[in-house]
């Protein structure tokens, strides 16, 4: 249900997204610009707001770093002439630093500001979790393999997160632990089915046969 509903979502917002991919290519703003603005804006959110629990402008900073994430990619698509592989190695490295960010502040908040550590180990594990998904793909992806599979991304985590900030901040005081629960289970099953998926092709490789 995620998987779709994130699919829908970034087919709705596209009509929005290309319009202000070209306006941005026209100015001169480049991909990368915007993928290392976008994480500014994250980082700056998550350590000014979020560690406060002011989750409502902290999940307006989310919602941001999931627009830049689509804003970039359609600028790379939009730009004329070819694109090197740089920018797809920042875009993850800044992901990650974003990720690291978000989590990170809701570890402090739950746990040094709400001395909630349940909720705040919860976090860390999403943080972890999150990190594995990431990794797991790319090292896969580097020795040869498909790994496109799984229940969540960074984009249904980043929804989530931005949905459980805004029911908080609106005064459902536990719908950001929810969320936190949800996706920490759902990226531990996400990491797994990766590495069962990557298994099964080893295994068939090593038998000659493939794997759809």
């Amino acid at each position: 249900m995620a998987k779709i509903l994130s699919v829908s979502a970034r087919a709705g917002m596209a009509h929005l997204i290309e319009p202000i991919s070209r306006a941005l290519l026209r100015v001169g703003v480049t991909p990368n610009a915007v993928t290392v603005a976008g994480t500014v804006g994250v980082v700056f959110g998550s350590v000014f707001f979020g560690t406060r629990g002011h989750f409502i402008i902290g999940g307006i900073f989310v919602t941001v770093a999931c627009l830049t994430d689509m804003i970039d990619g359609t600028m790379a698509r939009l730009r004329e002439g070819p694109n090197g592989k740089f920018g797809a190695l920042l875009d993850s490295s800044m992901d990650r630093i974003a990720d690291a960010a978000i989590f990170g502040s809701l570890v402090y908040w739950f746990g040094a500001r709400e001395d909630d550590w349940i909720t705040a180990t919860v976090a860390l594990v999403c943080l972890v979790a999150s990190v594995l998904v990431s990794y797991v793909k790319a090292r896969a992806e580097g020795l040869g393999f498909d790994c496109n599979v799984g229940l969540v991304e960074r984009s249904e985590r980043l929804i989530g997160i931005g949905i459980g900030a805004a029911t908080t901040g609106f005064g459902v005081l536990w719908g950001l632990q929810a969320v936190l629960w949800i996706l920490a289970v759902l990226s531990i099953v996400t990491a797994g089915q990766r590495l069962r998926h990557v298994y099964k092709q080893d295994q068939a490789a090593l038998r000659g046969e493939t794997v759809a």
